[in-house]
């Protein structure tokens, strides 16, 4: 009996991570009816069902996540054995996908897209927005950007910006028609404008005083889980809204949004980082992105530079009362850290905030 087509194989691999015939073939950009085609001819083939379907699921059968768990390896392998030789082309080429949630698409990656795909014609970029936490491995990502926070020991992460302010905004109007906070215990008499994350929770508004960060309680009639959306409405009078400086930004120099309680302003947070499989040889289009982001970055050198200590080079601590934990790419975490800095990464999963 001949042995399976890498179509079919695809096709397989495709629909169980997907769980999904039209996102799968959108994936592999094939039709439905030919990625069922290509499916069938395997299941024929093997006498074996791989995938449970139904009007309301698309689920691999037990025998398909056996089969699926060991093919990943193979086709990961199967992809670097052709990208190994791309040191002996001048250019990178070929299809490059990341996944990122909103607060780096918008702050990082939109200034940088068009700037790499022109030094960069022949790679293919796909941004996958999504503030929720992503297993890039399952979802066949490159790579994935997100606020570094905590790390698992399968991952490298390379910083590609400065830690990142947090400011409360509002519109003259409003704060004419309001006042303007002077302590956090006033935001109880404001109406705040509050962001949901895609896992449910809602932003906590954090602020710090004499090196002690803390909660404050706030309440607001409008609660979004897009943050452009959220400054829209701080841009209207609706109300106050705590958020990343870049996201408003543009809105300050003209005066159109100011902030408030600058004193209490919480420590930043630890700045974004783009994280991929340590066990995979890094592709020539993710080495030539991460390069990309860190030059138009302009990171700042003391957050990518380690300080000797004690004979050995030590990692760069966060900002004090940060919710960031991630060590800097340039050392080595204790057995007690969350993992182990080589490659001019960190090892660890980042389970970002989005």
């Amino acid at each position: 009996m001949a042995g399976p087509g890498l179509a079919e194989i695809n096709a397989f691999v495709a629909i169980a991570e997907q769980r999904s015939f039209a996102k799968a073939a959108l994936r592999l950009g094939l039709s439905v009816s030919t990625l069922s085609e290509n499916l069938r001819r395997l299941e024929d083939r093997l006498a074996v069902r791989l995938i449970e379907r139904s009007t309301r699921s698309v689920v691999a059968s037990e025998a398909g996540e056996r089969l699926l768990a060991r093919l990943r390896p193979l086709l990961d392998d199967y992809e670097d054995a052709f990208e190994s030789i791309s040191e002996f082309r001048n250019t990178s080429s070929g299809r490059l996908r990341i996944t990122v949630g909103a607060p780096g698409a918008h702050t990082v990656m939109a200034p940088i897209v068009a700037p790499f795909l022109a030094r960069h014609p022949e790679v293919r970029l796909e941004l996958s927005v999504d503030d929720a936490f992503t297993d890039i491995v399952a979802g066949r990502f490159d790579a994935g950007l997100r606020v570094g926070e905590r790390l698992e020991r399968d991952m490298i992460a390379v910083r590609v910006s400065d830690p990142q302010p947090v400011v409360v905004v509002g519109s003259p109007d409003y704060l004419e028609r309001h006042g303007e906070p002077k302590t956090p215990d006033d935001l109880r008499r404001h109406n705040c404008i509050q962001i949901r994350f895609a896992r449910g929770d809602l932003h906590p508004w954090m602020f710090s005083r004499r090196g002690k960060s803390f909660e404050a309680a706030v309440e607001g009639n409008f609660i979004v889980n897009d943050r452009s959306l959220a400054v829209r409405a701080a841009q209207d009078g609706l109300g106050l809204l705590q958020v990343h400086r870049d996201y408003v930004e543009p809105f300050l120099p003209q005066g159109q949004l100011v902030t408030v309680l600058e004193d209490w302003a919480p420590p930043p947070f630890d700045g974004f980082f783009v994280y991929y499989p340590s066990r995979r040889h890094i592709r020539a289009p993710l080495r030539a992105f991460i390069d990309c982001l860190r030059k138009e970055a302009n990171i700042n050198p003391r957050f990518t530079r380690g300080a000797a200590k004690n004979g050995a080079d030590s990692a760069t601590s966060p900002p004090a009362g940060s919710r960031a934990n991630a060590a800097e790419h340039s050392s080595e975490m204790s057995p007690q850290g969350s993992g182990k800095v080589r490659n001019g990464g960190i090892s660890g999963r980042i389970a970002s905030r989005p």
